[in-house]
């Protein structure tokens, strides 16, 4: 009978460095990679939306892949349009020994954490950050400076200080975002090799 999958949550603040760590962990690995903005719900008027609250997130239909993934079935994992707000279908997804959930909120929500054999955290200096996420929203994703910076006082700042920061007094691992992942690699895959929750001082 083969295992349950490996999973692994790895949250952080916004421009962190999360999304950069999974992605190299799952080029190492084949892990399978869920992203939490996945499960974003429906908003077809997305005005005055703050889409960094957790209740913008359908966590529970997270939580109940990840079961079906313990179980060793698939899953149909769901798309999210940026541009409409709204879910749509997406692929069908099979077990991996290794799955790799990611996100802001992650660690926000007891029952998803329940499901996790490691739950890590990507800390990063909030002025770091900030920096990192006007570069990249002005250069990626045609966002002016003038928005990026309302949209952060008004609800990503708020919000990480009400549910991204706790979070890391609770990881398992606390990781460091201002460094490249190599060696933040190398410490994590030792932890899942051994299989054993590291004990945090």
């Amino acid at each position: 009978m083969q295992p349950p999958p490996y999973i692994l949550a790895i949250a952080g603040g916004t421009a962190s460095g999360k999304t950069t760590f999974a992605e190299v962990l799952v080029a190492r690995t084949g892990a399978l990679l869920i992203s939490h903005d996945r499960y974003y719900r429906d908003c077809p008027n997305a005005e005055g939306v703050n889409f960094d609250h957790p209740d913008a997130l359908e966590t529970s239909l997270l939580v109940e892949h990840l079961d079906a993934l313990r179980r060793n079935e698939p899953v149909r994992l769901p798309d999210y349009d940026f541009v409409t707000h709204r879910r749509v279908a997406g692929k069908e997804v099979q077990p991996r020994p290794i799955v790799v959930v990611e996100g802001i909120l992650v660690l926000a929500d007891p029952a998803l954490v329940a499901r996790c054999d490691l739950t890590v955290f990507m800390h990063c200096p909030d002025d770091v950050r900030l920096l990192r996420r006007l570069l990249r929203d002005c250069a990626e994703r045609g966002r002016t400076l003038r928005s990026v910076a309302e949209q952060y006082l008004t609800t990503v700042r708020p919000m990480h200080e009400r549910f991204v920061a706790p979070c890391e007094a609770a990881a398992d691992m606390v990781l460091d975002g201002l460094i490249p992942p190599e060696p933040e690699l190398v410490r994590v895959l030792d932890v899942i090799a051994r299989g054993v929750r590291p004990t945090r001082s």
